[in-house]
């Protein structure tokens, strides 16, 4: 099983560094490096924030095929 980190994903998606939500969080970058490499993870409130930065479903930072689930329900 690939070991994806959705937060890193995510990210990239968006077009947003781990500098640039370091900044927004108010957190040390070698926290956000931890939470993009799964060497620690967010606990929940700051999982929510995040989600609330990227403008993206909290779901998307924890489950990998989020996506495809939503477009297949869309075609249904």
């Amino acid at each position: 099983m690939e070991d994806i980190n959705r937060i890193k994903l995510v990210l990239v998606e968006k077009k947003r560094t781990a500098k640039w939500l370091s900044e927004e969080m108010g957190v040390n970058p070698s926290t956000v490096s931890k939470w993009c490499t799964n060497s620690s993870q967010p606990d929940l409130g700051s999982l929510l924030k995040i989600a609330d930065l990227l403008k993206v479903d909290i779901k998307e930072l924890l489950v990998r095929e989020y996506k495809h689930f939503l477009l297949s329900q869309e075609s249904k």
